[in-house]
């Protein structure tokens, strides 16, 4: 891929900000905000745990370079979720807001009386996003060649993406949890399986649904009621239903319930990651043809594109601005790692990790140098944050934003953001001063917390803000990554 090439007389106006900021920002650190600090003190953290930068988002055209505040601005911090934004700007700018991944469809053979004489071929090229909405209007497409029967094998190309040796749950033994899928090459529905409750109090029982339908698995169609009231009352006494149906989700030929589904509850939803993961494209797509009313003489299976076999049709994925909403405003780990891998797919050997590393890190040089040392220059693992050992600095984070602001990616990477109390993972945002100003991306892993992202001032002013916690209270610590933008939002309009 090639670096795309920028105005020489903006890039040298930001970098003359650029290296104004980075000066002042290595005179020394200033004090925290009273408020800030209590709140630290109060979630037992100290403050070396703790790094931040507030800074004009544009420094070089209002001639405010020195930051509002730099707090351990060199430090190299674990991000984590934060990452995705060094992810997704890299994918902006790489790639371009419009990019869309594509999925092909082969036919190996003729169509005769609504038989396909051969194999049907799918081929994964990276797509994010091939849930299964997507997926019934792939499969409704190959219908639309006039296919009623597939005479051979389903064929799965996964071959984009290298094979990977992790396993769902090498990161914290949660291997059904859906933030821990692996991104595929042909990544279905995100590996996951939507259970949805309903109960009927008329039956004593509550219906259980699924999607995708998965073909070859035992699926338990209902469960008792247990005792509760109905109303909206009763929902608050709802508790731990998922505990209380006593489910048994690790057979991957059986999803079964030996419990019971509280009355009080209501309708809930509940995604669980497939217990076998490789098997599930396969069963999924079996599954969801035979329920289009297709038939398939033979099975579903991996395998490649046969050479000089020209596509049927293509199934075009949304744009890049588009998905790189769902990976910032709900943090979407599998997503963000496709768009990861798909920076070095026109890559001699295909998309890898480590190919993505390459390709991020030099972009990252080619634009921004390595400042501080190198020690701004990202550490990344897989693009999402979802790892112990990915690293970057508050204020190369910074930089990388401010540049972002003045750029030609800045309505898309913004846009992506959850905004403080209104939607996204920061819906839930008790801050009152600082609702419905702040584009932010949220991070959270054990011992570590963060917020980075834009504040708007009711003065018209915009601002860079990243703060970082590093330590076994994180998560108390919260509240004082709050404060710290409800001060940026005060401070700003002075």
């Amino acid at each position: 891929m090639l670096l795309p090439s920028f105005p020489t007389r903006s890039t040298v106006r930001l970098a003359a900000g650029l290296l104004a900021l980075l000066a002042s920002l290595c005179a020394g650190a200033q004090a925290l905000p009273p408020e800030v600090d209590a709140l630290l003190a109060r979630a037992r953290v100290p403050r070396e745990s703790f790094a931040a930068v507030v800074v004009d988002a544009a420094p070089a055209m209002n001639g405010k370079s020195a930051p509002l505040l730099s707090w351990r601005a060199g430090a190299a911090m674990n991000p984590a979720s934060v990452m995705k934004l060094v992810t997704t700007y890299a994918g902006l700018e790489l790639l371009g807001p419009a990019y869309t991944w594509s999925t092909p469809v082969y036919t190996e053979g003729p169509i005769v009386d609504g038989v396909l004489q051969g194999n049907l071929v799918i081929q994964g090229r990276g797509d994010p996003k091939l849930v299964m909405e997507r997926l019934w209007l792939l499969l409704r497409r190959v219908q639309g060649l006039g296919i009623k029967t597939i005479g051979g094998d389903i064929v799965l190309d996964r071959s984009a993406f290298a094979a990977s040796t992790q396993h769902p749950g090498d990161f914290d033994g949660e291997a059904l949890r859906p933030y821990n899928v692996q991104p595929d090459a042909l990544l279905v529905n995100y590996k996951s399986v939507v259970m949805t409750f309903a109960p009927n109090p008329g039956s004593g029982s509550a219906s259980i649904s699924y999607d995708p339908p998965l073909a070859g698995v035992r699926m338990q169609a209902s469960v008792p009621l247990s005792a509760g009231g109905n109303g909206r009352a009763a929902l608050a006494d709802c508790g731990d239903y998922r505990a209380q149906l006593q489910p048994d989700l690790t057979d991957p030929q059986r999803m079964a319930f030996a419990g019971s589904y509280p009355a009080a509850c209501g309708e809930k939803v509940w995604a669980i990651a497939a217990a076998d993961p490789a098997g599930y494209a396969p069963r999924a797509i079996a599954g969801l043809w035979q329920e289009m009313g297709g038939q398939l003489k033979g099975r579903v299976r991996e395998g490649a594109v046969p050479p000089g076999l020209a596509p049927a049709f293509e199934m075009a994925s949304p744009p890049l601005a588009e998905v790189i909403r769902d990976i910032n405003k709900f943090s979407n780990n599998v997503m963000a790692q496709q768009l990861f891998l798909t920076l070095s797919l026109q890559r001699p050997g295909g998309a890898s990790f480590d190919a993505s590393r390459e390709a991020v890190r030099g972009w990252w040089l080619a634009r921004f140098g390595a400042a501080n040392g190198g020690q701004d220059v990202p550490v990344l693992d897989n693009g999402s944050g979802l790892s112990r050992g990915e690293r970057v600095t508050p204020q190369g984070l910074a930089r990388m934003l401010q540049t972002a602001y003045v750029s030609g990616a800045m309505p898309e990477l913004m846009a992506s953001l959850p905004i403080t109390g209104v939607d996204g993972t920061l819906k839930r945002s008790r801050s009152q001063v600082s609702q419905g100003w702040a584009h932010l991306k949220s991070g959270t892993l054990q011992g570590v917390t963060a917020l980075a992202g834009y504040v708007h001032t009711p003065s018209g002013r915009r601002l860079v803000v990243v703060g970082i916690v590093n330590h076994a209270n994180a998560p108390a610590a919260r509240p004082a990554l709050e404060a710290l933008v409800d001060w940026a939002v005060k401070e700003g309009s002075r």
